[in-house]
């Protein structure tokens, strides 16, 4: 077999490992075409390091592209559960940069003050706090992160929510270059990472490796940086509304195991009290989620992926998914599909046919395109999917991003 041959027949491969619930939009597509390089790319360390070749993606209805040019380069995807591994593999892909973002909901009985609220942050923004020696610095201006406070709708009968709820949506964000917590999560931003780790060229570009004692050292960083997370979460809950009931804190980008991440997805693997936030967008209500065990073999059968999950081996761990979206996703509202794409010298092209138009775009990535968010069809899709039943609707009230 020629090289050409053996090349596309391995990412034909990676693509056989996507199972995507996605709503069919641009958004998903682009997705799923860069994932291909990046499933690829991890196909061919397992294969090198002589592991089975099963590395999977489970997109959640929310997958979509990433606009973090380092993950998009190397083949990541966003919106689903990214397995190498069932955790007990002596391998870690640095390339997909979990961060620890997450959400913490909480329930009010009063409403809050905007005015006062945004006092609060105020005077949060400009007190110097740390946790555990590191100083925080708070970013809800910056990029996806907020607070928002919601007015609850209604709920699911036997469930007595809270008449209010708010949402505070930040990551570690000081953990992920050098810290006093150690090298940091990003590999890009350390440059410890950079001297320690392996890096594996393959047919489709670089991927960053770690294993034995600093694959170790990497996963315990982690898991602290997880603990970090969930308590700057709640430092800042606690300044900004004191009282207040836990509905979940939960992270959505971030390691499940050794061999797993989420990337923009959630566990349903939860306390069974915790609810699960969906984030839609600023402007229309969001949503708490009970979560359910998933996938089961009905919507497996439903969604198509019997075939390819049983021919690859696979069936288990889309009967252990348990995956909910965090939100809706970005949306390309401009773009209908991807036609193809275009390699030179390790950087992909991506052609784009326009909604309603006869011409293309091309591009190398999307963190420049216009872009927005879905809307309920995602919460609608997930509920279609299994994968979690809507416990109430929330009503938003006002957004503090500063």
């Amino acid at each position: 077999m020629s090289d050409m041959i053996d090349r596309e027949t391995a990412l034909q491969r990676a693509r056989e490992h996507i199972f995507s619930m996605a709503v069919s939009d641009a958004a998903a597509d682009l997705c799923a075409a860069n994932l291909a390089f990046g499933l690829a790319k991890i196909h061919f360390a397992q294969s090198h390091f002589g592991f089975p070749a099963d590395a999977s993606f489970i997109g959640t209805p929310d997958m979509t592209i990433t606009r973090n040019s380092g993950r998009w380069r190397a083949g990541i995807g966003y919106g689903g559960r990214l397995s190498w591994g069932d955790g007990d593999r002596d391998l870690v892909v640095l390339d997909v940069k979990p961060n620890t973002c997450g959400m913490l909901m909480g329930g009010l009985r009063e409403r809050p003050d905007a005015g006062a609220l945004t006092k609060r942050l105020h005077q949060l923004q400009h007190h110097q706090v740390t946790i555990k020696g590191v100083p925080i610095e708070w970013d809800f201006g910056t990029g996806n992160h907020f607070i928002d406070v919601f007015e609850t709708d209604d709920s699911s009968p036997g469930r007595d929510l809270p008449p209010y709820a708010f949402v505070v949506h930040a990551s570690g964000a000081e953990l992920r270059a050098e810290s006093s917590y150690g090298p940091g999560l990003y590999w890009d931003d350390s440059a410890e990472w950079q001297r320690r780790c392996e890096v594996l060229d393959t047919p489709w570009g670089p991927l960053h490796l770690l294993r034995g004692d600093e694959a170790r050292q990497y996963i315990d960083l982690y898991w602290e940086t997880d603990d970090f997370a969930m308590k700057r979460r709640m430092l800042a809950a606690e300044s900004l509304f004191g009282d207040f009931e836990i509905l979940g804190n939960i992270n959505h980008q971030g390691l499940l195991n050794d061999n797993e991440v989420l990337l923009g997805c959630q566990t349903t693997s939860v306390p069974e009290n915790h609810l699960l936030g969906v984030m839609v967008r600023a402007d229309r209500p969001a949503f708490l989620l009970k979560g359910l065990p998933n996938l089961t073999d009905e919507h497996i059968d439903a969604l198509g992926f019997r075939e390819r999950a049983e021919r690859w081996g696979l069936i288990e761990r889309l009967r252990d998914a348990n995956v909910i979206p965090h939100g809706a996703g970005y949306s390309l509202p401009h773009l209908s599909r991807v036609r193809r794409v275009i390699e030179i010298n390790n950087t992909r092209y991506f052609e784009l046919e326009r909604a309603g138009q006869n011409d293309t775009q091309i591009i190398s990535e999307p963190r420049d395109l216009n872009w927005g968010y879905r809307d309920e069809s995602v919460v609608d899709r997930t509920v279609e999917c299994g994968l979690g039943e809507v416990a109430a609707k929330l009503n938003p009230l006002f957004v503090l991003k500063t």
